[in-house]
């Protein structure tokens, strides 16, 4: 049984980790060093989160100065990240207590599965049952993914060729940058079923947003309005980002990170020409810091001041790891050096919470959404998801 157990742990890394670098990358060992203590950390912090959740519901943050929490239900976006966390921390330690816990959250969230109302599905079910289907491979998985593709394609429309990410009003049909990572359930719903439709509807998305929402700079507004009736843009604007014109860090991630994963799916030069543009946009920007934490808009009014977003920091240091193995050998290692640079930094005091601490979440100073005055300079279980993820990701380039 015990083998049987590593292979498929063996299974799970393989599948999850997409970034085979193709050149060589210099390990620090010191940092393998942080990221392995990382792990365990990371493990006993989720167990006090865990202690502090009600059984029916999932964590969004915690508030330090008032030691308060604040949960959601299922059907709230990030309701995949926390399972998703804790099977991650389950593949580096081997505790089954995060497996377990894992397991009992999942039944909380299958419901979702015929969410209609959301185009969050690919946060919410593939992060969590898919994580949890390489683990353990399982005919009830899988059916609850291809359930959960198909909730989220009866929101894609042909006239816009796009996924609608946010109910609005009647003459309203608003596309997020952020709806660009729930693709990768589609495409996974079109390689398990060999319906090509969920593919179909994937590309379709992802060139639309290609299209549309990105700035001659190779920068992306946040949310694009469409005419239902024609597909024409009638709106170019922000809902979490400092202004219209601005560059929200976060929004700027999303995009990196889902071009990334769009052309590992499909092998599309296309997908790999964006991720690298939205990348240099990041990184060669006058005010993306020296330590590559970014401030939460890169058109922040108070920088140097302006916060910093952890989540956004982790999200490109996820992608910019798997980035690095498609890209020429220039690239390849200042998409790695940044990377590396990124987890050292979130694995210092500053950002690393410590033990006991920010009721049990991993990382500290996330910024959800400035303009709306929610979610300021705290934990946020998808920081958390990403960091793990991105750790992981380099634990495999480096020692393939």
């Amino acid at each position: 049984m015990r083998i049987i157990i590593t292979f498929l742990i063996l299974c799970f890394a393989c599948k999850n980790i997409h970034a085979q670098n193709k050149y060589h990358q210099k390990s620090d060992k010191d940092l393998l060093k942080i990221i392995n203590k990382n792990f365990t950390d990371a493990a006993a912090q989720y167990k006090v989160l865990m202690q502090n959740l009600p059984a029916d519901k999932f964590p969004k943050t915690y508030f330090p100065i008032t030691d308060k929490y604040e949960f959601s239900n299922s059907g709230w976006w990030c309701s995949g990240f926390y399972p998703g966390t804790l099977l991650y921390l389950y593949q580096q330690t081997k505790d089954t207590v995060l497996y377990n816990e894992a397991m009992r959250i999942l039944n909380v969230l299958k419901k979702e599965q015929f969410n209609t109302g959301t185009h969050d599905l690919g946060f919410m079910m593939y992060c969590s049952f898919g994580n949890a289907n390489l683990i353990n491979p399982s005919s009830v998985y899988k059916e609850i993914l291809l359930n959960s593709a198909k909730s989220l394609s009866t929101r894609f429309d042909t006239t816009v060729g796009c996924i609608k990410s946010w109910n609005g009003k009647p003459n309203e049909y608003l596309v997020i940058i952020d709806n660009m990572m729930n693709l990768k359930l589609l495409f996974w719903a079109t390689e398990v079923s060999g319906d090509s439709s969920f593919y179909r509807i994937a590309v379709t998305h992802a060139n639309t947003t290609m299209k549309n929402h990105f700035r001659a700079d190779n920068s992306s507004y946040h949310v694009l309005n469409y005419n239902a009736a024609t597909g024409a843009v009638l709106q170019k604007k922000t809902a979490q980002g400092f202004a219209d014109e601005s560059a929200w860090a976060r929004g700027q991630a999303w995009g990196l990170y889902g071009y990334t994963e769009t052309y590992r799916e499909t092998k599309d030069k296309k997908y790999l020409d964006q991720a690298n543009k939205i990348a240099q946009f990041i990184l060669s920007h006058p005010d993306f810091p020296s330590d590559k934490i970014a401030y939460w808009d890169f058109n922040a009014p108070d920088i140097p001041g302006a916060l910093r977003d952890a989540s956004a920091a982790a999200i490109m240091a996820s992608a910019l790891l798997e980035l690095s193995g498609y890209v020429n050998k220039k690239l390849s290692k200042e998409y790695f050096k940044t990377a590396q640079l990124i987890l050292k930094k979130l694995s210092g005091e500053k950002y690393k919470a410590a033990a006991g601490s920010n009721g049990g979440f991993i990382l500290k100073h996330g910024v959800g959404h400035m303009p709306n005055k929610t979610e300021i300079d705290v934990p946020l279980t998808y920081a958390d998801y990403y960091f793990a993820e991105a750790m992981i990701r380099y634990k495999q380039i480096v020692n393939k």
